[in-house]
């Protein structure tokens, strides 16, 4: 029995002091070195396999905000277009409502000039109450040519009788130039049609004969 033991005793420590059992804990030590170490070089793995990924990515981003860019500006000219033919057509609205009478405005002003001279062609020392019919059409002529007057001032239309007044190209058309006594050089020493404006704008300019210098 006690040969036995001793048997046992030695067969243990030769396991023990084996060489394959010496470098156990030294392989063990490799591979929980590698477990550590490992995932490290995957992540540098996955990470150089998804910098190309990255980068396409990057690029269509910077594509994307191109067109962004893009069509952000051409949304930008398109509403300054709508607003500019917006603009555009209220004021053509705005001329149609003013300008839109003007030819009626044009064949009035032939009846007013023949009014006119109708006016001035009766003898004003002949009317008088001892000539009650050609006093009658006289009123009747100024009251007439008043009243017409008062409509064409309701609807923007005002006569231009320059006489006295600098001339003005884009009021007065010279029918002639001449030096007269008493008249300001460049001034309407004559006028032989008058004019009329049309909510500012010239309907029809005034035939005027202007002062030069002698």
């Amino acid at each position: 029995m006690a040969s036995w033991c001793v048997r046992a005793v030695r067969q243990s420590y030769s396991v023990l002091a084996s060489p394959a059992l010496k470098r156990a804990p030294v392989r063990l030590l490799c591979t929980a070195t590698q477990q550590k170490n490992g995932p490290s070089s995957e992540e540098e793995a996955e990470k150089t396999e998804q910098n190309p990924a990255e980068k396409v990515l990057t690029e269509e981003k910077v594509q994307l905000e191109e067109q962004l860019k893009e069509m952000t500006e051409k949304y930008k000219r398109a509403l300054a277009d709508t607003e500019n033919l917006r603009t555009r057509s209220q004021r053509m609205v705005e001329d149609a409502k003013l300008y839109g009478i003007q030819g009626f405005c044009k064949d009035l002003l032939e009846v007013a000039d023949i009014l006119e001279k109708a006016m001035e062609s009766v003898p004003k020392e002949e009317v008088t109450s001892q000539n009650p019919h050609l006093k009658n059409l006289y009123d009747g002529l100024v009251m007439t040519e008043v009243q017409i007057q008062k409509v064409f001032t309701k609807h923007g239309l005002l006569k231009l009788n320059p006489e006295g007044q600098k001339f003005d190209p884009y009021e007065h058309e010279a029918l002639f130039h001449a030096p007269i006594e008493g008249k300001e050089p460049g001034t309407v020493a004559v006028v032989t049609k008058v004019g009329y404006k049309l909510h500012g704008r010239t309907l029809r300019p005034a035939l005027v004969g202007v002062a030069k210098a002698s």
